[in-house]
Order: C-alpha cells, then sequence, then structure tokens
C-alpha cells in the first residue's frame, strides 16, 4: 500500500505581512491569495521492520532512524521530523514504522509558500493512512502549530490554509489563531485573463523570510509608525483587491498591486534591495503596470501585471535577466490525498 497526498502551492495577490503575529492579533489581518498548478508531494509506504526512513526528493535527504515515538529535531529534515512527532503525539500514542517521500516543485525560500505546503501535504498523508477525523481548518491549523509553535518557525498563517483550500481565497486573520476562509466566487473569464496577465518571474535567488519577518514583527510590536501604516495599507489593499476580481475590473489590478509594492518596501528592512527595486522599475518600463515580490521578500519569485498583450514585452525584457519565467494556471482544488 502507498498512500499519497499533494497540496498546491500559491501566489499572494494582497495583504502579505498581515497574518502575521502580532499584527493579526492586535489589528486583525486580511489576504487574498490564489492557488497555483505547482504542488508539494508526500508518499507514506508502511513497513515492518520498526525502522522509518525519510527521503526530501528535491534535496536529496534521506535519514534512516530506529521507530520512536519522538524523533529528535537537529536540522535533518525536521519538517517532515516535526509533522510525524505531532501526529504521534496527538493521535497515535505509539511509534510508527513508515518509510515517508517528499517533492515540492519550488525550492526553498521562492515565496510561494512552499515548506508550509508541504507540511500540509504530510499531515494529509498522515490523516489519509491513519484516518484520522481532521477537517480542512483542522488540518491547516495543526500544520501552522506545528510550523511555528513546535519547529519555532517564523511566519504568518496564510499558506497553510491556502494549501488545505484551495483556489481563490480572502483570508481572515484574528487574536488566538482564528482564521475565516472565504473562498471567492471569481468569474471564469475573469480568472483566465487574470491568468494571462500575471507574468511570475523567479530571480534566481532565494531569501530567508524569518530575518525579515522578525524585524517586521520587531517593527510592530514597538508600533514603528512607518511599517505600522504601511502594514494597515496592505490590509486594505486585500479587500481592494477582491472588489476588483469579484467585480472583473481587472485593470485596476496592476494599480492596486503597485500601490500595494510600495507601501509592503516599508514594512521591515531586506524585502528590497538593488536588483530587485531595478528589476520592478525595467518591467513597468515594458508594459507592466504593476507588481510586487512572492513571500516575505528579499528573493524569489517576482509577479508582474501586464495587460492587454504587454506580456509578450514584459517576458522578452526578463529574458536578459538571471532567472526564469514560470508559466502557471490557477486551480481550483486545495490538498487532496489517497491510497493504492
Amino acid at each position: 500500500m502507498i498512500i499519497r497526498s499533494r497540496a498546491p502551492l500559491r501566489i499572494g495577490l494582497a495583504g502579505g505581512g498581515t497574518d502575521v503575529s502580532p499584527y493579526a492579533d492586535m489589528y486583525g489581518g486580511a489576504i487574498l491569495n490564489a492557488t497555483i498548478n505547482s504542488f508539494a508531494f508526500a508518499n507514506i509506504v508502511p513497513r515492518e521492520d520498526g525502522k522509518i526512513v525519510l527521503y526530501a526528493r528535491d534535496g536529496n535527504g534521506r535519514v534512516e532512524l530506529k521507530s520512536e515515538e519522538q524523533l529528535e529535531i537537529n536540522g535533518e529534515l525536521d519538517l517532515l521530523k516535526g509533522v510525524y512527532n505531532r501526529i504521534v503525539r496527538d493521535f497515535v500514542k505509539k511509534p510508527l514504522s513508515f518509510e515517508l517521500h517528499t517533492y515540492v516543485d519550488a525550492p526553498p525560500g521562492s515565496g510561494l509558500g512552499s515548506s508550509s505546503t508541504l507540511v500540509v501535504a504530510i499531515v494529509g498523508a498522515f490523516a489519509e493512512w491513519l484516518s484520522l477525523p481532521l477537517g480542512e481548518y483542522d488540518i491547516a491549523h495543526l500544520a501552522y502549530e506545528i510550523e511555528r509553535v513546535d519547529l519555532k518557525m517564523a511566519g504568518g498563517r496564510q499558506d497553510q490554509y491556502a494549501a488545505t483550500f484551495g483556489g481563490f481565497n480572502f483570508m481572515e486573520f484574528f487574536a488566538n489563531d482564528k482564521v475565516i476562509v472565504n473562498p471567492l466566487r471569481v468569474k471564469e473569464r475573469f480568472a483566465y485573463e487574470l491568468e494571462t496577465n500575471l507574468v511570475l518571474f523567479h530571480t534566481s535567488t532565494s531569501r530567508n523570510s524569518s530575518t525579515i519577518i522578525e524585524q517586521q514583527t520587531k517593527n510592530i510590536t514597538s508600533k514603528q509608525e512607518k511599517s505600522l501604516e504601511a502594514t494597515h495599507q496592505l490590509k486594505q489593499q486585500a479587500i481592494n483587491m477582491k472588489e476588483a476580481l469579484l467585480r472583473g475590473e481587472l485593470s485596476r489590478v496592476g494599480e492596486i498591486l503597485d500601490h500595494g509594492w510600495k507601501f509592503k518596501k516599508q514594512m521591515a528592512e531586506g524585502i528590497t534591495n538593488p536588483m530587485i527595486d531595478n528589476l520592478y522599475e525595467e518591467m513597468m518600463k515594458a508594459g507592466a503596470t504593476g507588481g510586487k515580490i512572492s513571500g516575505a521578500g528579499g528573493g524569489g519569485f517576482m509577479m508582474f501585471y501586464c495587460p492587454n498583450n504587454s506580456h509578450y514585452n514584459v517576458k522578452a525584457a526578463l529574458a536578459k535577466y538571471d532567472g526564469a519565467v514560470k508559466e502557471f494556471l490557477f486551480t481550483k482544488g486545495g490538498l487532496q490525498t489517497w491510497k493504492i
């Protein structure tokens, strides 16, 4: 028997950073994101020899361990170990023996939520194998707690919920880890047009999102005025983007992205750099009307909104830079699990 799961990566369209504590706890956050046809995969093969074998197929990582109730968190495949530890602690109460194979379509530090999406996929695979009574909110919240509480990895809350629910979602974040996911009924022709006009570009750089998020958290905690006002503006950006997509006012999308990017850069140091700023300016000259960095910032993927047929010119201009355009399609589904 093999238990399989996959969960989609996401692109954040507006509100990025407002899902991070303490801002979400103090003021409430709002984010609009959409999942794409790139995935995190997890496959479990049960064993009966008292061993646990963990494979990260995208990073050539392999660990073979004795089956125990809790695995040591030591920097080796900790995301995989963290999920196992929590599943055993909360549900099984005894060691398990298995192989776990994982793969993610995007590298760590890409800004597409790859780490959190992988955690969701692994939780989903265990839930399928063990018939755990977990709904969508349960899986997303458990994945969030594994990363942010158990493994103490800095970050927000949107990625776990995007990967679990899938599609276009307007998410609201409150104190005490409360999250409300509002699926958006974006008409197909509007989604197709948005898909056509958005150009996703990998800058061939990665970043340590936790460093940026820690700075952002410090600025909010100290009520640094510039950073706080910027975060308020990004929350409003998510509301504006929701209205534009639902009404089909796609001519506003570039303007909303550009407005948000100006404020995003004020949230914390490291979100942008001269290379990113130059790239953004050049794509605006090539015909984009707005854009943003994906995720916390500092590297990874950037996206540009290119109305009419300007995406041809923007892609040609991007060819002069190190990196690659990533073609994508929006997806409607979230986490999927099955057995063979």
